[in-house]
C-alpha cells in the first residue's frame, strides 16, 4: 500500500465516507508518520542477500536494522550451480570416493585414506574450537558486519538481516500493513478528539461574558410577577 491508499482508508474508518473529517491530508501523514516511528521498532520481518566475503562489509546499501544470521553461500564441497573463481577445499574422503565406487578402481591404499581423513577432520574440530566459525558482530552505525571465519572461507557469504525501512509503502507484510493501519486510526481519533474538544472550548470562552440566553440563541423570558401573600390579620 502507498501513502495515499493509507491516507484514504484512515478516512472511510473515521466517517465511513458520509461525514467530514477535521484532519487534512498533512496532519495524516504526520500521524501516519508517528504510527510507523512506533511499530518500525517490532518489525522483525528478515531478508536475505548473497555478498562477496570479507572479514568486514559494508551494509549501507541494504538499510540494515540488524542482523540475524549468516550462511555459507558455498558448501565446504562446492557448488556447481554457482559461479565462483575461488578455489574451495576439497574433503580428500570426498575427492578419493571415486576409486571406491569406480569399476575401474580398487580398495588400494584404502586405510591411509581414513587416516588422512581423520587427521583432516581432527585439524578442522582444533581450529574451530580455538576460533568460532561464523561468529559476528554488526556496528549499526557504521553500517559494517564483522565476520571471523575458522578456515576454508567462502568466496561468497548470505546474510539474513532485519530491514530498516524509510516509507510506509516499503511495508510488504499484511500483518505490519494492518498493524500499521491499527495504529493510524488510533492515533487520528486522538487528534480528532482533542480538535473537537477545543474548538468547543473556544466557542464556550468567547461567550462567557454574554447573556446565557444569547448563548443559547433564545430570547429572555420576562420574569413571573410574584403577589405578597395577604397576612390573616390583614384580612380580619
Amino acid at each position: 500500500m502507498d501513502r495515499q491508499a493509507y491516507k484514504d482508508e484512515i478516512k472511510f474508518r473515521l466517517t465511513s465516507g458520509v461525514l467530514s473529517l477535521e484532519l487534512g491530508d498533512s496532519e495524516l501523514d504526520q500521524v501516519l508518520n508517528a504510527a510507523f516511528r512506533e511499530i518500525q521498532r517490532y518489525i522483525d520481518t528478515t531478508k536475505l542477500v548473497t555478498v562477496p566475503y570479507s572479514p568486514c562489509i559494508n551494509m549501507s546499501k541494504y538499510n540494515v536494522s540488524s542482523v540475524s544470521r549468516i550462511f555459507r553461500a558455498e558448501s565446504y564441497t562446492g557448488n556447481a550451480s554457482l559461479e565462483s573463481t575461488g578455489t574451495i577445499p576439497v574433503d580428500p574422503m570426498y575427492a578419493s570416493q571415486w576409486q571406491l565406487l569406480a569399476g575401474t578402481g580398487s580398495l588400494y591404499n584404502f586405510q591411509d585414506f581414513v587416516y588422512n581423513y581423520a587427521s583432516w577432520n581432527t585439524l578442522l574440530q582444533i581450529r574451530n574450537t580455538t576460533s568460532t566459525d561464523l561468529a559476528f558482530r554488526f556496528e549499526r552505525d557504521t553500517q559494517n558486519l564483522y565476520i571471523n571465519i575458522a578456515s576454508n572461507k567462502p568466496t561468497l557469504i548470505t546474510v539474513e538481516y532485519v530491514p530498516r525501512y524509510n516509507d510506509v509503502s516499503e511495508i510488504l507484510s499484511d500483518f505490519w500493513i494492518d498493524i500499521l493501519m491499527r495504529m493510524s486510526v488510533a492515533i487520528a481519533k486522538i487528534a480528532v478528539v482533542i480538535i473537537v474538544a477545543t474548538e468547543a472550548f473556544l466557542v464556550i470562552a468567547t461567550h462567557a461574558t454574554l447573556s446565557p440566553y444569547v448563548v443559547l440563541g433564545q430570547p429572555p423570558k420576562k420574569a413571573p410577577t410574584i403577589e405578597p401573600t395577604p397576612s390573616p390579620r390583614r384580612v380580619l
